[in-house]
């Protein structure tokens, strides 16, 4: 999508404050594809950031999270709150495209001016998050939806990185695929704000609330005891109770001044990463440019060892030096 040019910049941060749709799918696709002018929108927006309510679902493939989602929007939009879902898919291997799979269910959503829901691909980020997902719960956060929910692609052990992007990380588990061995490996025991057992008319379901109680009763969480809740997405079971837990938590967050204090560490985290991103790409397309392959074939044949590479690349970033072959 090209808009035009800089002067535009204003209006498209405008059009999304006023509550355009359609401008706010374009800025999101500019920030899928990294581009600048996406940015510089955000930066204008990011005075408005900081209301919304952002939830993290993460959890194993099969746990149902896109079904317990759809029942979420419904609770949400009963108490009266606008709400939008960054649905972080897989990407597909052969055509870059995320692979949408169940969300076509929240399509009877598509109509409500309150929804708006938006499919990612990872496109082969690590830990289940697209890279644009902070840059896109920002941009919905400043467009003015008081709930953001983000769901990740359930790829079990790499999850955690959840905590980057969500003030509240609800951990869906279901009995009969072995997930409270998978949560207890996983890490994301520490994460979990709320843990939602969901199927939770299956067999085994109780086993795995003990479980997930036991294991919970061993860690030390602060003064935030993450609550079990059952749930049954296909009939609506608990998802009351989890929507009110979810409210809880960040009262909790902000009576205890923790919500600025967590979000100042991902804030932090995100400008870094952003940061390293571009001193890397800046140092690979410089070596590259002025050396060519030379220095990676140099590597590959001793003429120089990787350490003293990794030094000489750098210095040469700060301040012009070029690295020396070993004799």
């Amino acid at each position: 999508m090209t808009t035009s040019s800089t002067h535009n910049q204003t209006s498209w941060a405008q059009r999304i404050l006023d509550g355009d749709r359609r401008s706010l799918a374009q800025v999101i696709s500019l920030l899928e594809n990294q581009e600048q002018e996406g940015f510089n929108i955000l930066k204008e927006l990011y005075p408005h950031t900081g209301q919304a309510h952002i939830i993290g679902l993460t959890g194993p493939p099969g746990a149902g999270k896109s079904s317990l989602v759809d029942r979420m929007i419904q609770e949400i939009r009963t108490r009266g709150h606008k709400v939008a879902v960054v649905a972080v898919d897989p990407t597909s291997p052969f055509t870059g495209g995320a692979i949408l799979g169940d969300r076509i269910r929240m399509q009877r959503w598509a109509s409500d001016p309150g929804v708006y829901i938006r499919s990612m691909g990872t496109r082969g980020s690590l830990g289940g998050l697209a890279q644009a997902v902070y840059a896109t719960v920002q941009l919905l956060d400043a467009a003015g939806y008081p709930y953001v929910l983000v769901e990740t692609v359930g790829v079990g052990q790499s999850e955690v990185d959840i905590v980057q992007v969500a003030d509240t990380v609800v951990v869906v588990s279901v009995p009969g695929l072995g997930d409270d061995v998978q949560v207890s490996k996983a890490g994301i025991m520490e994460i979990g704000d709320i843990f939602a057992v969901n199927k939770a008319d299956l067999p085994g379901s109780q086993r795995v609330i003990i479980e997930l109680e036991s294991m919970l009763d061993l860690g030390s969480h602060g003064n935030w005891r993450p609550p079990v809740i059952p749930t049954v997405a296909t009939t609506n079971q608990g998802v009351s109770q989890l929507v009110t837990a979810i409210q809880d938590h960040y009262a909790f967050l902000k009576e205890n001044n923790l919500l600025m204090e967590k979000r100042l560490t991902r804030q932090k985290e995100s400008v870094l990463q952003r940061l390293t991103e571009r001193i890397r790409k800046d140092i690979t397309e410089l070596w590259t440019k002025e050396h060519g392959s030379q220095i990676w074939q140099d590597l590959a044949a001793k003429r120089i060892d990787p350490y003293t590479l990794e030094e000489q690349l750098y210095l040469n970033w700060k301040g012009g030096n070029t690295v020396d072959k070993k004799d």
